[in-house]
């Protein structure tokens, strides 16, 4: 990694002055950030991180006059070219030359790797992750929440597998429950064989719908309760019309699913576990931890004090699995989650969910522990906040395939309005990809946990910090080798490579493994996205000061290799978020 060797050489000759092992500081040595107004020195070491009593009474003045003492203790050499000290940090500028051959060279080599093979990762151990998200309910809404799971479970399980983790990606279907009694009884009065195989999702909700409106009905909600009672007991007929349902449910899932780029290991679902939920409630009995209350029910005491304050209720009174969240009994995601540890043995799974759900996870983590799990503690729930204002031309978004259609329209329509999409060989699929990326980046430019209001028209602008630009960006560098040829990394001469705009490259092309491992570490993709936007902007302004066209043979092959270099690292980030970069626009 470019940014891992010059990390090294900083690191050994400040392990010399300060006596301390160069591995102890390589992660206080960081690459520093782009500034638009002002030339910045490549790494800086931040005092505070090497000081043992860096506590807040430690001035600030102190830490300067240490920076100042110790950079005057360090000496340039073939790597470092200038040393000074900052605000608390000491930083050091790297030979422009060798900067430039080194990073050139190393995303070369490294290629769709490049980052992710930074020594920052090497105490990280590979591990197997399970995730699960998406996880719609069959015949209902899938509203604009499973739409967030699904692209930030993605974008998880495409950074884990990046970084070589083992990853199995699990979509937990809401499967079972009372609505599949409605939805049973329902389709024998307004259900179509035919209209159910053509689109199922949406015919299964049409007939959830008007079974719905009959549901008051004494005589409906009979029926309802038999059919399901049907189904508990495996009745082969009723079980063959869920299983119909199911299966046809998932193949259109599938089908959608391909069309964001997101794949699925194992297509699970509360219908698996019920039998085991049961079996849990036995353990939970057995252990002394399954309570009555005065009315029936069963609960988990998960007070401190024992004096049953905070309680998590996990059976009804008829001795019946309880449900929640999602219609999902606390036994049943019990069951599961001890299920799949039986099954994977994964050193850590993550849940992606809505953080309404947080509480809930927190007693399923806090159950497990009381129950001995030890493992409880490597569960993870990564929850995002609320999306408001996302409509469809015609209303309220229902089925994520109405925002795919609506988002892939809408951009076709603004693509079709500028010169250049006519030169586009498929511009039905380009505008499909280009509009996946600015609902992407929308979603991910702030905290995963913050609520945001969506627009359309923000969204999908070309200009500004979108994922239309990331996209435009992309496609331009990408014609800029088309129409000059690739660039050749062996006779490139560095030393054209000098001009400011060209060294703001390089120096944020150094930054990318520290932004790959920030997201490792909290999960959250904003740090990429950002990193992305600022890369895209450099580039922008590097195409438009230094020209390929017109320019000396060495000058424009160096120049050609640098936009190279950016259009790789631009594409590896993308593709991480769970974008596919175009090459025409």
């Amino acid at each position: 990694m470019a940014a891992g060797s010059f990390r090294r050489s900083i690191a050994s000759q400040l392990s010399k002055v300060l006596d301390l092992p160069p591995e102890n500081l390589i992660k206080s040595i960081s690459a520093v950030p782009v500034s638009k107004k002002r030339h910045v020195a490549d790494f800086q070491l931040s005092i505070a991180s090497i000081t043992e009593n860096s506590s807040s009474d430690c001035l600030a003045q102190d830490l300067h006059l240490q920076a100042q003492q110790l950079a005057e203790r360090l000496k340039c050499d073939s790597v470092v070219s200038a040393i000074s000290a900052g605000p608390g940090t000491v930083n050091f500028t790297i030979n422009r030359e060798l900067l430039a051959k080194t990073v050139l060279q190393q995303v070369w080599k490294d290629g769709s790797e490049y980052g992710v093979k930074s020594e920052l990762f090497s105490t990280v151990p590979r591990q197997k992750a399970v995730i699960e998200f998406s996880s719609p309910n069959i015949a209902k809404k899938f509203h604009i929440g499973h739409l967030r799971s699904t692209i930030v479970g993605n974008f998880i399980a495409n950074l884990k597998a990046a970084l070589g983790h083992e990853v199995v990606r699990i979509n937990y279907l809401g499967d079972w429950g009372m609505q599949f009694g409605l939805l049973g009884v329902g389709f024998q009065s307004f259900g179509n064989k035919e209209k159910l195989k053509a689109s199922p999702l949406q015919h299964l909700f049409e007939v959830y719908v008007q079974i719905n409106k009959a549901a008051e009905d004494e005589d409906t909600k009979k029926l309802a309760k038999d059919f399901f009672r049907k189904l508990e007991e495996h009745d082969e007929q009723v079980l063959s019309i869920w299983k119909q349902f199911r299966d046809l449910s998932i193949e259109e899932y599938i089908r959608i699913y391909k069309r964001l780029g997101v794949h699925f290991d194992e297509y699970s679902g509360e219908s698996f576990y019920q039998e085991k939920a049961q079996e849990v409630l036995k353990m939970l009995e057995d252990k002394g931890l399954l309570q009555k209350t005065i009315k029936g029910t069963g609960v988990v005491d998960l007070s401190e004090k024992k004096d049953l304050s905070t309680v998590s209720t996990v059976m009804r009174s008829d001795g019946t699995s309880l449900y929640i969240t999602r219609q999902v009994s606390p036994s049943v995601l019990l069951a599961t989650a001890i299920d799949r540890m039986n099954k994977h043995s994964w050193d850590t799974m993550i849940y992606v969910t809505d953080k309404s759900q947080s509480n809930h996870f927190q007693h399923l983590f806090q159950i497990l522990r009381l129950m001995g799990y030890d493992w409880a503690e490597r569960c993870q729930h990564v929850s995002f906040g609320l999306v408001q204002g996302m409509k469809t031309r015609r209303g309220e978004v229902v089925f994520l395939e109405d925002v795919l259609n609506e988002v892939r329209s809408r951009m076709l329509q603004n693509m079709t309005s500028t010169k250049t999409s006519k030169e586009i060989q498929d511009p039905v699929e380009t505008a499909e990809k280009v509009g996946l990326a600015a609902l992407i980046v929308q979603d991910f430019r702030g905290l995963l946990s913050s609520d945001y209001q969506f627009s359309w028209d923000r969204a999908l602008q070309s200009r500004g910090d979108t994922g239309v630009f990331l996209q435009y960006t992309h496609a331009r560098l990408h014609s800029l080798e088309q129409m000059h040829g690739n660039a050749e990394l062996t006779d490139v001469n560095v030393a054209c490579l000098q001009e400011p705009d060209a060294v703001s490259v390089l120096q944020h092309l150094l930054r990318y493994d520290e932004v790959l491992y920030r997201s490792s570490q909290d999960l959250q993709p904003k740090h990429i996205v950002s990193y992305l936007l600022t890369l895209s902007h450099l580039a922008a302004v590097a195409h438009k000061t230094l020209p390929v066209k017109g320019s000396a043979p060495a000058v424009a092959q160096a120049r050609l290799c640098l936009f190279h270099a950016a259009r790789s690292v631009l594409a590896n980030g993308m593709k991480l978020l769970g974008i596919t970069p175009v090459t025409q626009m």
